[in-house]
């Protein structure tokens, strides 16, 4: 269920990312953010109360809501026009937790290729608090090419491996994927170069999950 959760979260995340480019209008987005965030809300209810007492398995499941809360809070927000600061400092909130999921990931789950995602994830969500909860509204742009670009590496494609038999996690598959999302980053920084965000009231936009 994480993995297909996780599947329509590089869904979200490419069309927040082209929401934050101006390619896809606010509300145009809201139903997706919607659908996804219920999703993410509902799927780690069940496997909690599956869990039973398992410490690791209700750990596991607990940061699914980081994102689907997100998701949730941006398309109630892109529907009802509120302005975004409260979205932006939610997501210094989810940068912080990504840091501490992906130190678990790295040192007590034995997953260092999900250890580097919630890393890339930490950066996104850095950037959202950025351009929401501070305006700005200059690293817009930027930040939009990074969710796009981020969307499906560290989401559909690990999913799709889960789900297919096919997810390998070693230092090595990590170094590959952090040097990948280093080369991501840079091509965002790249292509948001010429053409800045014009400044102006940033509408909300946004956002992870995680599995």
């Amino acid at each position: 269920m994480n993995d297909v959760g996780l599947l329509y979260v590089g869904a979200v995340l490419l069309v927040n990312g082209l929401m934050l480019l101006g390619t896809v209008p606010a509300r145009s987005a809201a139903v997706l953010n919607l659908l996804v965030g219920a999703l993410q809300c509902v799927t780690p209810t069940v496997l909690i109360i599956q869990a039973g007492a398992d410490p690791d398995a209700i750990l596991g499941a607990s940061g699914l809501y980081l994102f689907g809360f997100t998701y949730l809070y941006v398309g109630v927000a892109n529907l009802a026009g509120l302005e975004p600061a409260g979205i932006g400092w939610f997501s210094l909130f989810v940068a912080g937790a990504a840091l501490v999921y992906a130190g678990l990931s790295f040192w007590r789950s034995g997953d260092p290729v999900f250890g580097v995602i919630w890393l890339a994830w930490a950066l996104l969500w850095t950037l959202f608090f950025l351009v929401l909860g501070l305006g700005r509204a200059g690293l817009t742009r930027f930040t939009g090419w990074v969710t796009v670009l981020l969307s499906q590496p560290t989401c559909t494609l690990p999913a799709f491996l889960a789900l297919t038999g096919g997810y390998r996690t070693g230092a090595a598959e990590a170094l590959a994927a952090a040097a990948a999302a280093v080369l991501l980053v840079g091509a965002a920084a790249y292509l948001a170069r010429d053409r800045p965000a014009v400044p102006g009231p940033v509408r909300p936009t946004a956002l992870v999950k995680e599995n």
